[in-house]
């Protein structure tokens, strides 16, 4: 008989604390569930799949989760919380605008690898749009926003002033570019090549982009901005 626990959730949480690689439970499922939305698509996977792959009874991943949703939901939401938790700190530390876009991209790209693949296939999913996704879809706008705003400032200091196409164009081109990330080549600098192609979106190029790729990366040398490229991305 499964044990109902303080938080509301049903089950009994495994013993052992994970599975000896120095995940979580909480992390095991949440991989799981994601390799499994990935394969078989979100609809068509169950939480008894989710929990024969851990290798669980269903009970206990009803202790770390409540259902699907709740886990396709954190799932997405630490696909963008990290990055644009970060982004203010980077914005109000960086030399200019240039900077501070080439260093949220390397932070973005580094969460989004971070976590498990083809997570942003997901951003798309029909199912992925009902109201109770909400909270993830607002954050993803305000980073798009940021995004935005980075390209606006770095269009405001070309020489002419001004660039053909509108911020909001290379804003969610950006944030486009970072979402791709995990398509491409597993190159050692992949997240300075991504950063590198949204620069260039924004009008910069030459020096001044290669000056705001080093000041980029003096910015992500504070133990925070490095946990948000490094770290598994707050799941």
């Amino acid at each position: 008989m499964s044990a109902r626990v303080g938080t509301g959730r049903v089950g009994r949480p495994r013993t052992g604390g994970g599975g000896g690689d120095g995940r979580s439970p909480r992390q095991e499922i949440l991989d799981a569930a994601a390799a499994l939305f990935a394969e078989n698509g979100y609809a068509a996977t169950s939480t008894r799949a989710i929990a024969e792959a851990v290798g669980v009874r269903q009970a206990s991943l009803y202790h770390h989760f409540a259902g699907k949703d709740e886990i396709l939901l954190e799932l997405l939401e630490a696909s963008v919380r990290p990055t644009l938790d970060l982004a203010e700190a980077l914005r109000a530390a960086a030399p200019d605008a240039a900077a501070a876009l080439h260093a949220l991209v390397v932070a973005d790209v580094g969460t989004i690898l971070a976590g498990p693949l083809g997570i942003a296939a997901l951003y798309v999913a029909p199912e992925a749009q009902q109201p109770r996704f909400a909270p993830f879809h607002a954050h993803r706008r305000q980073l798009r926003a940021v995004y935005t705003d980075l390209a606006a400032d770095v269009a405001a200091g070309l020489a002419p002033p001004g660039h053909p196409v509108s911020p909001e164009v290379v804003g969610a081109t950006c944030l486009h570019l970072v979402e791709m990330a995990p398509s491409l080549p597993r190159t050692p600098d992949v997240a300075g090549q991504v950063a590198a192609a949204c620069l260039g979106a924004a009008g910069l190029t030459g020096e001044r982009a290669a000056r705001a790729a080093r000041d980029g990366a003096r910015l992500l040398d504070g133990p925070r901005a490095a946990a948000a490229v490094t770290g598994r991305s707050g799941a």
